[in-house]
This record gives structure tokens, C-alpha cells and sequence, in this order.
């Protein structure tokens, strides 16, 4: 199926890195499903159907939301068009989505590429327009902490799967079981097919934090999502795994883990590690082996 979505092209002035990473953030706790940066600014795709319902005026929307940005802006340019449903994965190949090695030990791939390296685990990834490739820091450092983490045997739950990847890694490593939870029924749709590509036993749920209720507490819970919508769930993370479990957060910024910390400590849980990437960062935390 095939799904037409808003291209929105936003050009801040000045235009840093940190400054189009902040933006893509933003936007992503709005609905925007995928980012392209570039030197002067970037490209962030949302799908039309909610919008044109709610009869919300892209550019609106994307300008009220950025104007919330802790970093000040002399000028921002905002533009929309509309793109017809296609072949992402044709528009992946074409100008985004190429393998990726990780560790060397897990290549990411997509099922249209050649000459993919060799690794001890093959991820074979159709990304359509879903977050997480493994090529942004957060999912490769995500990815990073899975391959080092014992996994075999234990309960895994990722919530914010986007295209499913950290929960077929976690998988392919021998955790079991496994379940993913995903808000946006594209990004749903498209990591049922990512697990079907990868022969993985893996439960996948469209929902969001409130869909913890129903599951078992995990022995490990992934959430790479971003600050606000994990300090917003941290409750429901926690109350979802086991005394003695493992957390793995990432979506934000090295600047972020104070704030993160410290709500993680209102439920028992102890940061005790970190991988960085460009500020990026994902953090490990322990959950106190009582109950609180």
C-alpha cells in the first residue's frame, strides 16, 4: 500500500547540525516520520491522512511547533508539497537508505541492495518512510548496547519500534520474547513486514505506552524515542520491567541525561553506562532489584 505524505522543507538561519537534529526532534513528537538534513537546512515527511482530517495546515503546524525551540533563530523558511504515493523503497535506494556496519558484527541492509558485507548478523531492513536504519547515532548506539548485552533467554519489549530494527537484532541474539510497540500504523505495518523479512518470531503491537498494561514485565526495555516523550512515559517503562532489569533510552542529547537521570531515580533506576555519537547519546540504566 502506498501512502501519500507532506514533504515539508524547513531552512533555519543559522544552520548547524545541532540545529537540524533539534528540529527533527521537535517535529517527530508531532507525527513527522522521517528526516533528510542537508547543508542548508532539511526535508521532514508526514503523512497526509491525519492532517488533511483534521484539516491542519502543514506549514502551520510545522512553524508552531518549532517555535517552541530552546535555540534562537534569526529566520526560519517552512514550504510543503505534496508527494503521491510511490515506491519508498525505490526512494530510499535512489537518495538515502544505503548498508550500514555496525560493531562489525551486524550489517544492515535492504532487501534491494548488492554486494552487502559480511557480519555475524544480517538485518534485512525495507525502511518505507519509518524511522530507524541504523544509520542515525541513536539507533546505532542502541544497536551497539544489544550486540553487548547478554540477550539470550531474556524478555524484551521496544517501545517506538519505527522499522523493528533493535527488536530483530534482539532476536536474532536469542532474547525471547519478543514485542514491539509502535504508535503510528504505517510504521506498524511497516515493521510486520521487516519481521517477515527476517524470519523473526517477534509480537508487534500498534499502540502506545498504554499497551505496557497488557504485557509481562520485560527483563530488558528499549525505548529510543525522544527526552520528552520518555520523561513523559518513564512510569510506564519502569512499572514494565522486572526488579533487576535493563532500560536502554536514547532519542536526546548528551545535555539531556541530568533531567533523564533524575526522573529515571523516582522509580528506581540507575544510570550505569553510556554510548556517545555526535552528542547523541543512549544510556543504560539497572532497575533496583526491590520493588518500589
Amino acid at each position: 500500500m502506498s501512502y501519500d505524505y507532506y514533504r515539508v522543507r524547513v531552512e533555519p538561519s543559522p544552520c548547524t547540525a545541532d540545529t537540524t537534529d533539534l528540529i527533527a526532534a521537535f517535529l517527530a513528537e508531532v507525527g513527522f516520520e522521517s528526516f533528510e538534513p542537508d547543508d542548508t537546512g532539511l526535508s521532514a515527511y508526514i503523512s497526509c491522512d491525519a492532517l488533511d482530517q483534521a484539516g491542519t495546515d502543514v506549514c502551520r503546524l510545522t512553524r508552531e511547533t518549532l517555535a517552541d525551540m530552546p535555540m534562537p533563530l534569526r529566520e526560519l523558511h517552512v514550504e510543503s508539497e505534496r508527494i503521491p504515493g510511490c515506491d519508498w523503497n525505490e526512494e530510499w535506494e535512489k537518495h538515502y537508505f544505503k548498508p550500514i556496519v555496525i560493531e562489525g558484527r551486524c550489517v544492515v541492509h535492504s532487501s534491494f541492495h548488492h554486494d552487502v558485507p559480511q557480519a555475524e548478523f544480517d538485518i534485512v531492513i525495507d525502511p518505507k518512510m519509518a524511522f530507524g536504519t541504523g544509520h542515525h547515532h541513536t539507533t546505532s548506539r542502541m544497536a551497539s548496547w544489544i550486540l553487548e548485552e547478554e540477550m539470550s533467554g531474556r524478555s524484551v519489549i521496544d517501545m517506538g519500534t519505527g522499522t523493528g530494527i533493535l527488536a530483530i537484532l534482539a532476536a536474532m541474539r536469542g532474547a525471547t520474547p519478543v514485542t514491539g510497540i509502535e504508535i503510528d500504523p504505517g510504521a506498524y505495518e511497516n515493521a510486520l513486514e521487516n519481521v517477515r523479512l527476517n524470519h523473526q518470531d517477534i509480537r508487534m503491537i500498534c499502540g502506545d505506552a498504554s499497551a505496557l498494561d497488557q504485557l509481562e514485565p520485560a527483563d530488558l526495555l528499549l525505548a529510543n524515542i525522544n527526552r520528552n516523550i520518555i520523561l513523559g512515559d518513564i512510569d510506564r517503562y519502569a512499572a514494565a520491567l522486572r526488579p533487576g532489569g535493563t532500560m536502554l533510552l536514547s532519542g536526546f542529547y548528551e545535555q539531556d541525561i541530568p533531567v533523564i537521570a533524575e526522573a529515571a531515580e523516582r522509580y528506581s533506576l540507575t544510570m550505569c553506562g553510556k554510548k556517545d555519537s555526535d552528542n547523541w547519546v543512549a544510556v543504560k540504566f539497572r532497575k533496583a532489584q526491590n520493588k518500589f
